[in-house]
């Protein structure tokens, strides 16, 4: 045997021809290893996985524990200059030389298909995928010293998989000193050197491994990481040693069992060590055909396993994964349980394929595994509180997964536990009680407080579940549950089991006062959402104090009294209690009131929640939560019309003012409300006021009478001024007036207020003394703000007030008297005032009268000199509406305001009474002097333009010239002053017809600018300009709207069309015109360069529709666009818009186009225009001409496009390809690639238009020309899956090596350039390739691409018949696999053709069967049946158990529809097929003893024997009675054909040795089970014959005859001798006489209790059996009565009462 170093040199040597010549092969082979091991992980350090993997899948010596450990070093000990190795410790049992050879290649794992045998790996490249993080990897096991180098060996050129001896660099001694001197090297060491850019990468990653990594290892118990360094503080990797132990108590159901696992870590950055069990659930569910997968054709079992952690989860502080295979993905579920099996992995060996049918099939199971799992943790611990269970619920999956096929398992979990009863409930006896979720119901958390409360008081709650669902345990009815419970659908008991409950208890009683209180509080709260509608309200709830003191309860509904009012009050202060109850006694005859109690009232005062409780009941229930005010407004209401309790209640409110029960507020409140006795002892409830008593009044002596009665005043009764007692208190005589006064507002002059109406009085000359009093009532009247207009109007009207007139006294209005000191009266008696002045006599009323100034105002009287002008104006403007003034009175009053100003007197309020009057004439009619003008030559231009009222100086001369101050105190305008507003005001409707003059114009315009602020005069004066053609210019008057203002800057542009703009004539109006060039602008005028270019560009744009656009034009126009645009003027976007938009350029095409459609031809446009139809600028001699290029610059900026690159977007709507495509050249189409390019990088979409056109076959491959949807385009990545002439790839020798620099284009345009879209084509190409191994290259290619047809696309199979012959045949005429070899006549197996790698590939893409199916099997053995005598045992075991391994609903139905045949037992070697109704199913082996001895034939289905594992007898015999074979036992007819005479008969006297009390009591047992449904009277009724029966015995044999009707007609019949018999009808028992030995005695036993059962349960057939087998055991015993109880409760059978009594009564009668 060869040494491990000679093995290696010999692996060297023959696999790669080290020493030999270099194999071409080599190198594809180092880039498929390459590529492989990279792409296979989608992270650096993925290679850990694959390592622990790998360990898992290793073998252990016995004894060992095995262990996995991982040491990180500094150290460089393979002298590679790594800068940190990491060392991989194992303790199996080492590399083997078949080890060596499979990690010297590719895909030749020697793991593969070894699933059953607990291999986890299968990819074939774990190890390779080291080469990610180091670059020579060392091996050190059983005496190899390896290592591997991911350079190409030069020997060979490949890489990864070459093998190199190594003799140092490291030694072993190297290794045991890293490892540690103080244990043995573990069997196998692999190091890696790490690549320097990957050690952060991987210390990391071995800082943040997965404790639960050993979670569901079943090998490796030990894991541990650790960083060594001679120098600890440069440690950075967080050491982590893991260990599991497995609690091995197991626990079998169901297929599965259940155990404990513990892990714990001991990690160096804690000086704890963390521990956490899992319960671990692993159950086993059959692989259905329909999820069966090419990797996994040997497994026939699912093995799933739950994790459930009892703990917390060691995850290190990270998310932890939710899936495992073995090792954990790292998918996270958002589960709180983690999932197990054996997933088909993504290459990367990350996540799970969810659309794998493989995965899907587990998925499908987890739900059951894990209501299974639930139900064992939940209902099965019998020992355990209830409170201990509820944390379990937290493995339920509440939260969503983020990966749909896993929501759809949550679901899935949710449905079925729905239907399960685990729900665990409240119950306050030993018992515990689980119910599904729509049985139990959910209580709100404070209602749970107060029943846990009155149950610690003694309140019984044994009946909380009866009231129509069952209450959730407390301690799952928290808020901590809401997400589990909301999962589980459990949802609140409705709002009227509350009510019901409450009532059935003693809650309200039973409970302390401040429990009561929370229990309304809790209704309170709840009252509008829940309780309102329910019989809540039906429930005596409220407490209160009865007339005989007792506290009573009421129910809500009951408390509203007949007039809506509540009959239960209580106080919101107890210091007012005694008080409320003392006057509603004074008041008890018309309250109708009752008090809660005063224990409860101070409980609700020392409540916390008490805000919302008497919210509650104030505003729901409606319970009188008074205060003293609210007590005495009930009262108030209460009073109904008696004028003595009315008296009693002013009584009440003044002693409860006086005790401060009641604020002053309060009082003046209730006032306001009260009923108030009258003068005429009438009880008056409405009133408007109050009048003190008519004796001593002073409204009596000045009024006289009462005027405010009809008003709705109450003239106070005497009965308030008399002394009474009332409630125990004492009011003395004319107490309460004040209070009345205060509080009533019982009110006298000059306190109250008049009457709105005429105060009579005041029309006849007053007293000094009645005088005096009407002003202090009017001096009060007017503080308070009140006087009423009617009163006030007949005071200032009336001839009250004495005044004084030129030395003459008399009575006049107050509102035309006037009061003066004697200095200023002199003065007005001046002629030229020409008014007598009416005077206060102050002799008469004296100097008092001087102190109600203002009440004499307010009542008229005149004081200021002012209000004489105004006197004095008013007489003046009387004459003037009379009639018009004179000449001479206007002369007059300018005189007379003259004399004022020179007395050095105020003329304002003269001037203002007349200054409004129309008495003066003007040149527009009588006018007001405000507004009037004084004309001089200033006016002259605004004449012109405005109707101005001038006074008329032809009717007053000019001596009205000499009054300009005067005039102007009038309002007059004298002299012009920029007096722009009134020109505006004034400004005639046609201001500017006629062909104003330059000056008018100007006018206008200065107005414009004053008044340009005044929106309304400002638009006055520019609807003046624009209503007329005013405005000269060059063309005449024009409109504003149609002017231009020249600009030099712009004058250029117009001259292109030099007819069509009018300019303003700057030499008629002058320069200052051009001051006014916002108000032009406003009128309407282009003042400024962008609207006189958008003016150009409607101009252009016209002329460009009509066509009317010459060679000249556009030559002008660039030009004077090239001299604008180096000024500072902008052009519009609509210039530009209408310029470039516009259809002014002529094209080659031979119609103009706008520029943004032209292209300005140049040579880089040449290549592509042979291919393309382009609008280029007709550059000839007969139109523009190569002059046109000049404007280069101009063009481009108006949209004219230059550059190609510019231009790209015209090529793709401008593509028209030749007819012939060989004329195209290959600089044509790299040009238009060039184009797709460009277009690409801008972001532009090509559109359908234009992927139509290149749709068509313009591209040269190698199969012709083609369209570019079928073209590839072959490149390197293509080279190691196919060749060039495997499919229609464009000629890169007619396009050069360029044509791979456009691969995105190429592939924007449809051609497939990269390998995983080309699959279509090479799949249609197929049909032109007949050699076989360019056939499989492409199914290899299609199924590494995992390309999936189309449904219309056919499926076809090559079926060779040599290397270069065979044949295509559809996949239904195929197999893959034929495990029995039975269909090779019938099927073409794929598996005697192809390699095991494409079995997937035919079986999901091509539909290929793996194996025969259902319908296949019926086939075959419908053709057994018509072709067949005979079968061999191995076919026969073959088919059926197939069919026992696939059945289902379908296949029984299948088999039912299909097979007329099935296999009976036979002696010879063969197996006989008869027809299925003609055999049976010996399921009694009596009856298959009779028939098998008197019937030559075998008429009893076949089963093999012995009995094989994959065949078991009684699932075979249960398929055969699901397609339509009959159990012998059901199909046999029975009939009793020996006759018994009576001479032979003897009658058995003692009857009770068979039928007796003991076999009677042991069947009504039987028959009291509750599965039997059966009454007392029904059971009683049933044992009745069983009394009455009579019992004979007979030496003769009792025989009967069974018989079988065979589907030919015929019958087949045996007799037998059976030893009993019972004749109902008769009630007649016959029995043949007994003989000895133990064979009898079971035969009589077996017969006995066959027949008593039989008769027994007539119409419950199912029972006989069971009810038999007791019957036989008992028979055994003898009946005895002691040993029958022993039996009845070994069965848990027992005999009820009411059978009890029914025995003693039959057996005493006996």
């Amino acid at each position: 045997m060869a040494t491990p170093k000679e093995h290696v040199d010999e692996i060297r040597r023959n696999k790669f021809s080290i020493g030999g010549e270099l194999n071409p092969l080599m190198e594809d082979l180092h880039q498929a290893v390459k590529n492989l091991s990279a792409e296979l992980y989608a992270k650096d350090v993925h290679f850990l996985m694959e390592l622990i993997q790998n360990a898992e899948d290793n073998e252990y010596p016995e004894g060992v524990n095995p262990s996995l450990e991982l040491i990180i070093t500094s150290e460089d000990i393979t002298g590679t200059g790594a800068p940190a190795t990491l060392l991989i410790f194992n303790n199996e049992k080492g590399f083997s030389s078949k080890n060596i050879e499979s990690i010297c290649s590719v895909g030749r794992s020697t793991k593969k298909g070894n699933r059953k045998r607990g291999y986890i790996g299968e990819k074939g490249i774990g190890f390779k995928s080291v080469f990610l993080i180091t670059a020579q990897p060392y091996i050190f096991s059983n005496g190899y010293q390896i290592r591997f180098n991911e350079e190409p060996c030069p020997h060979t050129n490949l890489g990864y998989i070459i093998p190199e001896w190594v003799e140092e660099n490291p030694t072993l001694a190297d290794i045991k000193r890293i490892y540690g001197s103080h244990a043995a090297l573990p069997t196998t060491t692999i190091i890696l050197p790490l690549k320097p850019d990957k050690i952060k990468a991987v210390k990391q990653q071995l800082s943040s491994i997965q404790p639960e990594v050993l979670l569901f290892l079943s090998k490796i118990k030990q894991f541990s990481v650790k960083e060594v360094n001679e120098d600890p503080s440069l440690n950075t990797v967080n050491a982590i040693s893991i260990s599991s132990e497995i609690n091995f108590v197991t626990r079998k159901n169901i297929d599965a069992d259940s155990y404990t696992l513990h892990l714990s870590t001991d990690e160096a950055s804690d000086v704890t060590e963390k521990e956490c069990g899992y319960y671990m659930w692993r159950q086993k569910f059959p692989v259905r055909q329909e999820n069966q997968v090419e990797r996994r054709l040997e497994v026939e079992e699912w093995v799933i396993t739950l994790a459930f952690p009892l703990g917390q989860r060691l995850n290190r502080g990270m998310s932890s994964p939710g899936l495992y295979a073995f090792l954990p993905t790292e998918m996270v579920t958002n589960f709180p349980f983690i999932i197990q099996a054996d997933f088909v992995l993504a290459s990367s060996r990350e996540t799970i394929l969810l659309d794998n049918k493989w995965n899907q099939g587990i998925l499908d199971c987890v739900p059951s595994a894990f209501v299974n799992a639930f139900n064992s943790l939940i209902t099965t611990s019998e020992d355990v509180p209830v409170s201990t269970l509820i944390p379990m619920f937290r493995f339920l999956p509440v939260c969503s997964s983020s990966y749909p096929k896993l929501n759809a398992v949550r679901e899935s979990i949710k449905e079925k536990l729905l239907r399960e009863s685990i729900i665990p409930c409240q119950s306050y006896s030993d018992q515990k009680i689980f119910r599904k979720h729509c049985e139990v119901g959910r209580l709100t958390p404070s209602f749970w407080d107060i029943l846990k409360k009155g149950w610690k008081q003694g309140v019984s709650l044994h009946s909380l579940s009866s009231h129509g669902k069952y209450i959730l345990n407390s301690s799952f009815d928290t808020e901590e549950y809401d997400d589990v419970l909301n999962f589980l659908g459990v949802e609140p008991v409705n709002s009227e089991w509350y009510a019901k409950c409450i009532r059935s208890s003693n809650l309200v009683l039973g409970v302390a006062e401040e429990d009561y209180l929370e229990l309304l509080y809790f209704i309170a709260e709840n009252w509008v959402s829940s309780f309102h509608r329910t019989d809540m309200k039906n429930v005596p709830l409220l407490k209160y104090v009865g007339p005989d003191g007792d506290v009573v309860l009421c129910p809500i509904s009951n408390l509203t009294m007949w007039n809506g009012l509540s009959m239960i009050c209580m106080s919101t202060k107890s210091q007012q209690i005694s008080w409320m109850i003392d006057w509603n006694r004074e008041f008890r005859r018309v309250t109708d009131r009752y008090f809660m109690p005063k224990s409860t009232q101070e409980a609700i005062g020392c409540f916390s929640k008490r805000g919302t409780l008497l919210e509650w009941l104030k505003n729901q229930v409606k319970v009188c939560v008074a205060s003293a005010y609210d007590f005495a407004v009930i009262l108030c209401n209460s009073l109904k019309g008696d004028q003595q309790l009315a008296i009693a209640y002013v009584h009440f409110l003044y002693h409860s003012l006086s005790q401060q029960h009641l604020t002053k507020g309060d009082v003046d409140s209730l006032c306001g409300r009260i009923p108030l006795v009258d003068n005429y002892g009438h009880l008056i409830t409405r009133r408007n006021g109050v009048l003190v008593p008519a004796n001593g009044s002073k409204w009596v002596e000045l009024m006289g009478a009462n005027p405010w009665r009809e008003l709705g005043y109450v003239e106070l009764g005497e009965d308030y001024l008399r002394p009474a007692t009332f409630a125990g208190t004492i009011t003395k005589e004319r107490q309460l007036m004040t209070f009345l006064k205060t509080h009533v507002a019982a009110s006298d002059i000059p306190d109250i207020s008049p009457p709105n109406t005429q105060f009579s009085a005041a029309y006849a000359p007053l007293t000094k003394k009645n005088a005096f009093l009407l002003l202090d009532w009017i001096r009060s009247l007017r503080y308070k703000r009140d006087l009423p207009t009617k009163f006030l109007t007949s005071i200032k009207t009336g001839r009250w007030l004495k005044i004084s007139l030129s030395g003459s006294s008399g009575y006049r209005h107050p509102s035309e008297s006037f009061l003066f000191n004697s200095s200023a009266g002199d003065l007005l008696q001046d002629e030229s005032v020409m008014v007598d002045i009416p005077l206060i006599d102050q002799e008469f009323y004296g100097s008092g009268i001087n102190k109600y100034k203002e009440e004499l105002k307010t009542i008229g009287v005149m004081f200021e000199y002012r209000e004489v002008c105004q006197f004095v104006g008013k007489h003046v403007m009387s004459l003037a509406t009379s009639s018009a003034l004179t000449k001479s009175n206007v002369f007059q009053i300018l005189n007379f305001i003259r004399f004022l100003r020179l007395k050095v007197l105020p003329a304002d309020e003269f001037i203002h009474s007349i200054r409004d009057g129309r008495w003066l004439k003007t040149s527009c009619g009588d006018r007001s002097p405000v507004g009037s003008v004084l004309f001089n030559e200033e006016w002259s231009a605004a004449s012109q333009i405005s109707d101005i009222p001038f006074i008329d100086q032809n009717h007053y001369g000019k001596e009205i010239l000499r009054y300009e101050m005067e005039l102007q105190l009038l309002g007059v305008v004298v002299g012009f002053n920029k007096n722009y507003q009134l020109v505006t005001d004034h400004l005639k409707s046609q201001a500017c017809s006629k062909y104003p003059t330059a000056e008018a114009i100007l006018l206008i315009l200065e107005c414009m600018r004053h008044y340009e602020h005044n929106s309304r005069s400002y638009y006055k004066l520019v609807q003046a300009l624009k209503g007329d053609k005013c405005l000269k210019t060059n063309k005449g008057y024009k409109f504003p709207s149609e002017c231009f203002l020249p600009n030099t800057d712009w004058d250029c542009l117009l001259k292109v069309f030099s007819n069509d703009f009018p300019l303003i004539d700057v030499d008629f109006y002058g320069t200052k015109i051009l001051s006014y060039r916002n108000k032009l602008k406003q009128a309407g005028v282009v003042v400024e360069f962008e609207p006189a270019a958008q003016r150009f560009s409607a101009v252009f744009k016209n002329r460009a529709s009509s066509s009317s656009f010459g060679r000249e034009h556009v030559l002008s126009f660039l030009s004077s666009y090239r001299q604008i645009s180096n000024t500072n003027n902008k052009f519009p976007s609509d210039f530009r818009r209408n310029v470039c938009e516009s259809k002014w350029l002529q094209t080659r095409l031979g119609v103009p186009r706008s520029p943004n459609e032209c292209i300005l031809f140049g040579p880089e446009w040449e290549p592509v225009s042979s291919i393309t139809l382009l609008p280029f600028i007709d550059d000839s001699e007969n139109y523009y001409g190569q002059g046109i290029h000049e404007y280069r610059k101009e063009l481009k900026s108006l949209g004219v496009t230059i550059k190609l690159k510019d231009g790209v977007k015209f090529v793709a709507t401008s593509i028209c390809f030749p007819q012939d495509p060989s004329t195209i050249a290959p600089e044509s189409v790299l040009s238009l690639l060039q184009c797709i390019q460009i277009l690409r990088k801008d972001g532009y979409t090509l559109t359908d238009a234009f992927q139509k056109k290149v749709s068509q076959s313009w591209i040269k491959t190698v199969a012709g020309y083609k369209s570019p949807d079928q073209s590839l385009l072959f490149g390197s990545d293509w080279g190691s899956l196919l060749r060039r002439n495997d499919g229609p790839f464009i000629d890169q020798e007619f396009y050069g090596n360029g044509i791979n620099n456009y691969k995105e284009e190429l592939k924007t345009i449809g051609v497939r350039v990269e390998v995983s879209n080309g699959c279509s084509l090479i799949a249609s190409y197929l049909d032109f390739h007949s050699e076989f191994s360019t056939i499989v290259r492409v199914y290899n290619y299609l199924h590494k691409k995992e390309w999936w047809p189309s449904d219309d696309t056919p499926r076809r199979i090559w079926i060779p018949n040599g290397s270069h012959n065979g044949g295509w045949i559809g996949p239904e005429k195929c197999v893959i696999h034929d495990k029995n070899g039975l269909f090779g006549s019938d099927l073409n197996v794929l598996e005697k053709h192809y390699k095991s790698e494409l079995f997937a590939f035919f079986s999901g893409v091509m539909r290929v069967k793996s194996h025969p199916s259902v319908d296949d099997y019926c086939k075959l053995w419908k053709d057994w049946e018509d072709s067949k005598e005979q079968l061999s045992h191995s076919e026969c075991s073959f088919f059926w158990a197939y069919i026992s391994k696939h059945w289902s609903k379908s296949t029984e139905k299948i088999l039912s529809d299909r097979l007329s045949k099935v296999p009976v037992e036979s002696g010879s070697d063969g197996i006989l097929l008869s027809r299925k109704h003609d055999v049976f199913i010996a399921d009694d082996l009596q009856l298959k003893h009779l028939f098998k001895e008197s019937s030559p034939d075998s008429i009893f289905v076949w089963y093999p024997q012995p009995s094989i594992p994959s065949l078991p007898r009684t699932k075979l015999l249960d398929i055969y009675r699901k397609i339509g074979v009959r159990n012998i036992s059901e199909s046999v007819r029975k009939e009793d054909i020996t006759k018994l005479e009576a001479s032979e008969l003897k009658q058995v006297p003692e009857k009770g040795t068979l039928i007796g009390k003991g076999l009677l009591k042991l069947i009504l047992g039987f028959l009291a089970d509750p599965s039997m449904e059966l009454e007392a009277g029904q059971r009683q009724e049933a044992v009745k014959g069983l009394l009455d029966l009579k019992v004979f015995e007979t030496e003769s044999a009792i025989e009967v005859s069974y018989q079988l009707s065979m589907s030919s007609g015929n019958i087949k019949s045996v007799n037998a001798s059976r030893v009993m018999r019972w004749d109902w009808e008769d009630s007649k028992f016959f029995m043949q006489k007994k003989s000895g030995g133990h064979k009898n005695k079971i035969e009589y036993a077996t017969v006995f209790a066959k027949v008593i059962s039989e008769g027994v349960l007539r119409e419950k057939e199912e029972h006989i059996d069971a009810l038999s087998e007791l019957i036989k055991l008992a028979f055994l015993l003898d009946f005895d009565e002691e040993v029958v109880g022993y039996l009845m409760r070994s069965k848990n059978i027992q005999v009820f009462m009411e059978d009890e009594e029914f025995l003693s009564s039959a057996f005493s009668m006996g």
